[in-house]
Parts: C-alpha cells; structure tokens; sequence
C-alpha cells in the first residue's frame, strides 16, 4: 500500500475514522473527508505526524461536489487517486408510514447518489492507468431489511447493486469493485445504548459480541491491496455469523 493514493469518504468517526488509521499505517497517502470543520479538526487530532494525511470537506451527494472532490483529491498529491472507498452514510429512521419524502431522498442522495458521483468521476483516470480499487460500505441490513430503515436498507441495497454492475463495466480494465456489509459494529450509534441494550443485541449474533470498526478496516485494506487482484463484483459480509448463506 505504500505511497498508493486512497481517498476515504466519511473519515472522521467509527468505520471510516479505523479504515484512514490502517491504510495510513500501511504508508499510503490519504486524502480523508469530513462534513464540517469539527469533523477536520477531528481527523487532525487522530493523524500521527508520520502519516500522509490530508483532510478535506466534502458534502456527499451532488455530480458537482463529487468532481470537485476527485479534482482536488488529485491535485493534492499530485497524481490520481489509486483507490476510492465510499464509507460516507447517512441514517434518518422512521417507519414508512412516517418516511417524508425529504427523509427519502436525502439518504438516497449521500448513500446511494454521492458513491455513484464519487466513483463516476474517479473511473476517468483509473481507466486511463488501466489499475484501481472501488470499495463501498454497505450494511448487513440490505440482506436483511430493517423496520424503521427503509431508505437506509434501499439505499445499501441499491449499493450493492451497484457495485455488482459497475464491477461488471470495468473489470476488463483491471479496476476491482466490492462492498463491504458490516453487521453490527461498536460505532457512536451503538456507543449511545445501554450496556443491557448491548448486550441484548449482541446476544442475537452467533459470535455472541458486537464487531470492531478496525475488523471492518482490515477487510477493506485487503480488497485494496494486490493480494485481491482477482476478486470483485462482491459483498463481504463481516458480521460474527448475524447472516450466512449469502
């Protein structure tokens, strides 16, 4: 992974903040978003100065902001990404009968828009270098449905979708597009519930313990480095056994 240029949608936090630490440690040079200045700033403070690390605001969901982010993530190293993992994601929970269609459109547009935008514009130069990685973050729950997630379930759903098919596109040009299905995963989102509410949750997984974002890093650096050269079109499910069969 050394010196490979990585561009880390969603960095600042859980998953996208363990998978930025791994491939930083692995020497790659990072570009890493976030959608405020508290988010920057918060990179910032997890970067160790040996890493290659440069933080930068990005609002998913826009054909426009997706170049521009690709532009300038190409600028910064001067050279074109190598790999582009689309972690960015988005929740706003209801049931159906209380969905707005504001609610609707803007989980769609971050989770499902913004990683057809990012990998649309960064497809251009991988073609041309004829090498490059796509690897989006789906979720367990677009296996699985989830009540009170139905934009959330389509859009990972749709993201694997797309991913399959995207994959498909440009295999013969030796560019590899996998997702990856977390299960449940120790996040600020499972950091807010009681230790009885954890536990409960983890009872339901057969490994009997909730996952760690750095479990979901490591399959991600994996499908980035050359030993993956030969996979693509898949959803790695990392789930401690919550859904098998797939």
């Amino acid at each position: 992974m050394k010196n490979k240029i990585v561009l880390i949608t969603g960095a600042s936090r859980g998953i996208g903040s363990a998978i930025m630490r791994h491939f930083a440690e692995a020497q790659a040079k990072i570009i890493a978003t976030a959608t405020s200045e508290k988010g920057i700033e918060t990179i910032q403070q997890k970067t160790q100065k040996e890493w290659a690390v440069h933080p930068v605001i990005y609002q998913s969901g826009t054909a426009q902001n997706a170049k521009d982010l690709i532009a300038a993530a190409n600028a910064v190293y001067d050279d074109s990404i190598d790999i582009l993992i689309n972690n960015a994601g988005m929740t706003r929970d209801k049931l159906a009968v209380r969905l707005s269609e504001e609610d609707w459109r803007e989980v769609l547009a971050v989770n499902l828009d913004g990683a057809f935008y990012l990998s649309s514009a960064a497809l251009r130069k991988m073609i041309r270098k004829s090498a490059g990685r796509i690897i989006n973050i789906s979720s367990v729950v677009a296996s699985t449905g989830n009540p009170g997630q139905l934009n959330y379930c389509a859009s990972k759903a749709g993201l694997e979708g797309l991913t399959r098919a995207l994959a498909r596109e440009v295999a013969a040009r030796h560019i590899t597009v996998n997702s990856i299905a977390p299960g449940f995963i120790h996040t600020d989102m499972t950091g807010q519930l009681s230790a009885e509410q954890q536990h409960t949750l983890a009872q339901q997984i057969p490994m009997g313990r909730i996952g760690h974002p750095d479990e979901i890093a490591a399959v991600t650096l994996f499908l980035a480095s050359d030993a993956a050269a030969y996979i693509t079109g898949q959803t790695i499910h990392v789930n401690g056994g919550l859904l098998m069969g797939l």
